[in-house]
């Protein structure tokens, strides 16, 4: 196990290093069209072809990557921020307002998570510039993905709440939000950790699905998501099986996001 958590962490490494310098390796700009290369198969100029627009799919591929993989982790980040504001302080204070917040909890995971992020941005406008589909994106997920995680950490809380150590903590005078901050929060790390990573690969997931309807990032600016939505033509893969580039490369992060949370962290 820690030698494929290795394997992974390279893999990831490796990945996200070359995206983020996609300005410098990749061949051409994601936008750019080669009108007397349309659907040009694979080549020694164009590594994965190109598309029906005449764009270079490996200049989109690195350029998609890199928005997918910085959306992700920040939209789990502010989900992971709301579960620790909102369930966290439920578990802490208890009562009503416990009761309440684990009402709302519920009726959030009563919807799958696809469903309720397809109805949040399909009433939303569709004719948004590229950086306001991104900007749209994030926070759709963030701010509709907090519930699963909000649920562990209010029982986290809930546990340390009536613990030996808070308890200790009371008796020697403190209270309130000093408690919540000195003593329960840093107890909360491993679970909070957990949840956000197991996040990210669920909002990857998240925004590849928004893509592939045509419900996520705008074209041109590319992310796994549009560039799955080729798929839908068979014709398509058929021709050129390197259309399947984008497909291959999500299920192995996915699956290498998978593979690096250490197993005490699925137990916290």
């Amino acid at each position: 196990m820690k030698h494929a958590r290795k394997v992974a962490i390279g893999i990831v490494a490796v990945v996200f290093t070359v995206c983020l310098l996609a300005n410098f390796v990749a061949p051409a700009p994601y936008a750019m069209q080669f009108r007397d290369f349309i659907s040009a198969p694979a080549s020694r100029h164009f590594w994965l072809g190109t598309d029906e627009l005449g764009r270079d799919r490996w200049s989109r591929l690195l350029y998609g990557t890199r928005i997918s993989l910085l959306l992700a982790p920040a939209a789990a980040l502010l989900s992971t921020l709301m579960a620790v504001l909102i369930g966290g302080v439920a578990g802490y204070m208890g009562g009503w307002w416990d009761r309440i917040v684990l009402r709302v909890i519920d009726i959030f995971l009563s919807i799958p998570w696809l469903f309720l992020f397809l109805i949040v941005r399909a009433v939303l406008p569709l004719n948004t510039s590229p950086l306001e589909s991104v900007i749209i994106t994030f926070m759709i997920m963030g701010l509709l993905g907090w519930a699963s995680p909000a649920r562990v950490i209010r029982a986290g809380a809930q546990s340390l709440r009536n613990s030996d150590l808070v308890l200790h903590a009371r008796a020697c005078g403190c209270r309130g939000p000093r408690l919540l901050l000195m003593h329960i929060a840093p107890n909360l790390k491993p679970v909070v950790f957990a949840q956000f990573w197991i996040s990210i690969p669920t909002f990857i997931l998240g925004e590849a699905s928004l893509g592939l309807i045509g419900l996520g990032v705008a074209e041109p600016l590319p992310s796994w998501g549009n560039l799955l939505r080729e798929l839908v033509n068979p014709q398509v893969v058929t021709g050129s099986p390197y259309v399947l580039a984008p497909l291959v490369l999500l299920a192995v992060v996915v699956s290498c996001f998978q593979l690096l949370l250490p197993e005490k962290e699925f137990a916290a």
